[in-house]
């Protein structure tokens, strides 16, 4: 099967008083229909990829190098009227906060029609009525009221449904979610999700799900992707990267869980932070903060393993059993 998505040796470099190196070497391939997990800390380079998947990122002060091959497009080449198809057309974005990407002087019923025209090239009248199934497929109440709220009329939850309707609007063959649960409470967080891979499921989407949560990578995805410090440091299917981890970060965060806080275990964080990304790695970037680390960890980039199909695994003790010890 051709990939939906082929990402090749990505850097992203931010210029300015002091560069900052982002993505360093990414490499990802994203069959259709399948659900990838981007999982990480804070600052690991997960929004930036998104970002650079959506050619969003300021071109003036941005250095990109590596390739981006949308179902066969050169993505980096694209410009003018082909990007702006490309964007909400062939692919489409849930960003992480809705109240600041839903614009507040629009109702949320012209945001979606908007879209849908732009792309689509149909009727207003056509496009309202596009809008509506749009927000009885995301089973917001009230439809038809609904269409004429602005977005601060709704509720947290209800914008988020808004967000992915908007999002859908144009039938995308490719969406990607900015960790769009973070701020929604428990329970409407897992309606978020029943109804991000439902309708996942009936449009036939490939989607890239970035989370910090565990738990929310492993309802989502079949596969996920481990990232730290702009690189990807593990990835393999969902059920081998939580009952088989190979990389000390991936243990470590799974380690760090919450949920088995609540049933009693310790919390075991992560010793130290995150590097500064101003200089590009020369050696392994968790090294620092590993347990496991050896000498040849702090002066070269560790190869890259590969244990099993589509998995890949950047650390020198990969085949190695290693047991996080509890302080």
């Amino acid at each position: 099967m051709t990939p939906l998505l082929q990402i090749d040796h990505l850097n992203v470099r931010f210029k300015g008083a002091r560069n900052v190196h982002a993505i360093n070497d990414l490499s990802l391939t994203l069959m259709p229909g399948e659900t990838l997990a981007l999982l990480g800390e804070s600052g690991s380079g997960k929004s930036v990829t998104l970002k650079t998947l959506l050619r969003l990122l300021p071109e003036k002060r941005t250095d990109l190098t590596g390739d981006i091959t949308f179902d066969g497009t050169d993505i980096m080449t694209l410009s003018g009227r082909s990007l702006r198809a490309y964007r909400g057309g062939d692919v489409s974005m849930v960003f992480q906060d809705p109240g600041l990407a839903l614009d507040p002087v629009y109702t949320v019923g012209q945001q979606i029609a908007e879209t849908v025209m732009r792309h689509k090239g149909i009727s207003r009248a056509d496009a309202m009525e596009v809008a509506l199934d749009m927000l009885h497929r995301v089973r917001i109440p009230s439809a038809e009221r609904r269409l004429r709220n602005y977005p601060h009329e709704l509720s947290g939850g209800m914008r988020q449904r808004v967000m992915i309707a908007l999002a859908l609007a144009c039938r995308p063959r490719l969406l990607l979610a900015d960790e769009p649960t973070t701020a929604l409470d428990a329970t409407v967080q897992i309606q978020i999700l029943l109804l991000m891979r439902e309708l996942q499921r009936e449009f036939g989407m490939g989607v890239i799900f970035v989370t910090h949560d565990i738990g929310v990578a492993v309802e989502i995805s079949e596969r996920i992707a481990v990232m730290y410090a702009g690189q990807i440091v593990e990835e393999g299917s969902t059920h081998d990267i939580i009952r088989d981890p190979r990389h000390p970060y991936t243990r470590g965060l799974l380690a760090a869980n919450l949920h088995d806080v609540e049933r009693g275990a310790r919390l075991d964080a992560i010793p130290g932070a995150p590097p500064s990304l101003e200089t590009r790695p020369d050696s392994c970037p968790f090294a620092p903060r590993c347990a496991f680390a050896l000498p040849a960890c702090r002066t070269a980039l560790p190869p890259v393993a590969t244990p099993g199909p589509r998995r890949r695994v950047a650390c020198l003790r990969a085949d190695e059993p290693l047991e996080i010890a509890h302080a």
